[in-house]
């Protein structure tokens, strides 16, 4: 970009992007650069030849779906795209459905613990990523998943089909009305959703195995990691935690597995 921007403008450029399938997404773009976003974009077009769309985020996920509103800056007009991930086919919009490419690695070492022959249930499972890598990675007896999302369900039941995959069932609806009606209970449960995960934790205990594990996902600074430990292990026999990743400045995603 040397030459085409002036040394302030370069300044500002950002230095990272997420790229789901062959679209690279920017977190956001500076004002400052709004009438050289285009260079930017056919730029990264030119230098990465699996890249067919260049978009932005125009604002933070917003309402109870936590979808973001994409701009398309360069590249093919489109919002869906095909994603591969530990040996996994996910398609999906990025516009309609949230997914976090930076997820893959932790989603791959829940997928390590889960042994043959578990039963596990996924809350909020956007377009499956967690059912699909677990069935993929692992020897459940079956994944259940459960999302409110309708966009995200059709993109998920896709997906099973994509990867051919048999052991997987999912439900389309609110986890508060689909999860009591779940006559069977689960030898683990994931909560990938670090907002409101909390917020069903009893629900979920419910329905969980004895001697069953609860994978629980939430924000937290650093400092305060030895303090949230403590305050769950006032109810589970066992805790630990694993950070997944910066969320914003000094506060960590982190998953709590919890064991009863």
């Amino acid at each position: 970009l040397t030459g085409k921007l002036s040394k302030k403008e370069l300044a500002l450029v950002p230095s990272s992007f997420d790229i789901i399938g062959d679209i690279a997404i920017f977190n956001e773009m500076p004002k400052q650069l709004k009438k050289k976003e285009k260079i930017i974009a056919q730029e990264l077009l030119s230098l990465h030849n699996n890249l067919k769309v260049i978009a932005k985020k125009s604002g933070k996920f917003s309402g109870k779906l936590r979808t973001p509103k994409i701009t398309i800056i360069a590249g093919e007009k489109r919002k869906e795209t095909l994603h591969k991930e530990n040996g996994c086919f996910l398609k999906l919009n990025i516009e309609k459905c949230y997914f976090s490419p930076r997820l893959a690695s932790e989603r791959l070492r829940i997928a390590k613990q889960v042994k043959k022959g578990e039963d596990v249930l996924v809350l909020f499972s956007g377009v499956a990523p967690y059912p699909c890598v677990i069935a993929r990675n692992a020897s459940p007896k079956e994944v259940c998943g459960i999302e409110l999302n309708k966009a995200a369900h059709k993109y998920a039941e896709q997906n099973i089909k994509l990867n051919k995959l048999n052991n997987i069932i999912l439900y389309q609806g609110d986890v508060n009305k689909i999860l009591p009606k779940l006559k069977k209970k689960f030898s683990r449960i994931i909560m990938p959703l670090p907002k409101d995960s909390p917020a069903y934790l009893e629900s979920a205990v419910k329905k969980l195995k004895p001697k069953g594990t609860i994978h629980l996902y939430l924000f937290a600074q650093e400092e305060n990691f030895s303090t949230v430990i403590k305050q769950y292990k006032k109810h589970f026999k066992n805790v630990s935690l694993t950070p997944c990743g910066m969320y914003s400045p000094r506060v960590y995603r982190v998953c709590l597995d919890l064991k009863i």
